[in-house]
């Protein structure tokens, strides 16, 4: 067999059987770029520019404490009924630890934590929830969007 032969059939397997690629740089760039852009626009109150890091599709899913959200308009409603309601902040957000894998030229997931500090808040116990998110992204020709959010908090104790 030819080297050339060898390399394809590897590659073929190598989709076939599903196995994460390596990230390209461009890619990972890409992606982290989205929720950089995602928590400036949180951090200057500005949900449709954080919106804007979701597919705007019914068929984007949001999974958070047991609840499935779809739809990119329910899941903005369920952002502005928790966040920009009377007497509810946005607060601060952050992100970190974050771990970016493709799979394929076109999906990724994003792993990572949250933080929020809400000034506001008079429950000390409720002043900086925090969590992990497991993001599935897709390439769409306008570039990554975020199709499917597990976010988890974590408990208060």
């Amino acid at each position: 067999m030819s080297p050339i032969t060898v390399l394809r059939t590897l590659a073929v397997v190598t989709v076939l059987l599903g196995a994460p690629l390596a990230c390209g740089a461009d890619d990972e760039k890409d992606i982290r770029a989205v929720l950089d852009a995602q928590v400036a626009a949180w951090n200057k109150g500005d949900l449709d520019g954080f919106m804007a890091g979701y597919w705007n599709d019914e068929k984007l899913t949001f999974v958070s404490g047991g609840d499935i959200t779809s739809g990119w308009k329910k899941t903005k409603e369920r952002y502005e009924k928790r966040y920009k309601a009377d007497g509810k902040e946005m607060g601060r957000l952050t992100f970190s630890e974050l771990y970016v894998e493709t799979f394929g030229s076109n999906a990724a997931m994003l792993r990572g934590k949250f933080e929020l500090s809400l000034e506001k808040e008079k429950d000390e116990k409720k002043k900086h929830p925090r969590g992990r998110f497991t993001l599935i992204l897709k390439k769409f020709p306008d570039g990554w969007k975020i199709v499917h959010d597990h976010t988890s908090a974590e408990e208060v104790k």
